[in-house]
């Protein structure tokens, strides 16, 4: 006799995995979230989407990448969560979009419930600081194509902004200002370049090497910082004045701010505002990775880009400051002729 249990799917386990997240989601919710976990679909009354004029629904998915190895490796669960969330919100934030629900996805080799509690954990967590409900999920149990410790998660968000009030390239205008909040670490990109490094060089995720203020390993699992309610705040205080956003991920600086940059404009960011975090120094001047590959692949200490009219760069500043994020003016928008693009210029500060 053969039983499901038999051929590497527990149930039961999957079960009890349900029983452990549900204190966890009920903290991720939203006054619109109809009905509870356990249904086939997550339910979510639209009805205040009429108040807008033409309101449009944006959606985003993406995954945490490689980054989840370093998880496995640190038996640490709890925070790969927070870091799929801020992957899918803040880009729906870019063109003005409130984030009002997200689904998840989690692959694993082997279901143990309390492993799973604690990525969903981290995933409601996440959605509590974007004010983001999490109304629904999937686990599926992967025996034979996952080694037993070994996962991988995905999500999707669906938000609203209304038509009029959507951001974007449209927007921008030269002699903008580029308003740069800081990265809270290397965020969810470029982790097989920093596995690769980890490889070659040998180092010991669980060594604080010099220069670095914790473990290479709890620093390389800090979460990705979650901008959508500050950009949000931004947008409700000065709707006409922000042009557009840009979230910091795959490919760096300079190609995410060009893909919000009309033809006929360039961004210009001056490297003397600010400094290469000392975690991807560390790791750039062990390996001897070019600068110019670094600008490529990791975020260089800018998580999130706000483009503003220059009559508000201040006030920018001082608004995201009292919400206790700390930003600078980055770089200016020019006029040039071809494609919108993005560069870096000058050298970064040193110590």
């Amino acid at each position: 006799m053969s039983t499901y249990k038999d051929a590497g799917v527990d149930i039961d386990a999957g079960d009890r995995a349900v029983e452990l997240m549900k204190a966890s989601i009920a903290k991720a919710t939203r006054p619109e979230v109809m009905g509870g976990i356990g249904g086939f679909a997550g339910l979510f009354d639209a009805s205040a989407l009429k108040k807008l004029h033409k309101p449009l629904l944006a959606t985003s998915t993406d995954g945490v990448g490689t980054k989840t190895e370093i998880a496995r490796q640190m038996g640490i669960y709890d925070t790969i969560g927070e870091d799929l969330v801020a992957m899918v919100v803040d880009d729906l934030v870019v063109c003005g979009a409130e984030p009002l629900f997200m689904t998840d996805y989690i692959a694993v080799g082997k279901v143990i419930p309390e492993r799973i509690a604690d990525i969903v954990k981290g995933i409601a967590k996440g959605c509590e600081k974007a004010n983001t409900a999490l109304i629904g999920g999937e686990t599926a149990e992967h025996p034979g194509l996952l080694k037993e410790d070994e996962f991988d998660i995905a999500g999707a968000a669906t938000g609203v902004v209304d038509a009029e009030k959507q951001l974007g390239s449209h927007r921008v205008k030269a002699g903008d200002v580029i308003i740069a909040m800081p990265a809270s670490g290397f965020h969810a990109n470029g982790y097989s370049l920093v596995r690769h490094i980890l490889a070659t060089q040998k180092l010991d995720l669980q060594k604080k090497y010099e220069g670095l203020t914790k473990t290479l390993g709890e620093i390389l699992l800090t979460p990705t910082e979650i901008y959508t309610l500050d950009c949000l705040a931004l947008i409700k205080a000065q709707p006409e004045m922000i042009r557009t956003f840009s979230h910091i991920t795959g490919g760096g600086l300079a190609d995410n701010t060009a893909r919000v940059i009309p033809d006929g404009l360039i961004a210009k960011y001056d490297r003397t505002t600010w400094e290469i975090p000392a975690e991807m120094k560390f790791m750039a001047d062990v390996a001897k990775v070019p600068q110019a590959d670094m600008e490529r692949t990791w975020n260089c200490g800018i998580g999130m880009v706000a483009i503003v009219d220059p009559a508000i760069a201040d006030l920018t500043i001082r608004s995201l400051a009292a919400r206790g994020m700390k930003a600078w003016s980055a770089g200016l928008i020019h006029a040039q002729s071809g494609p919108g693009a993005a560069a870096l210029e000058g050298n970064y500060l040193t110590r």
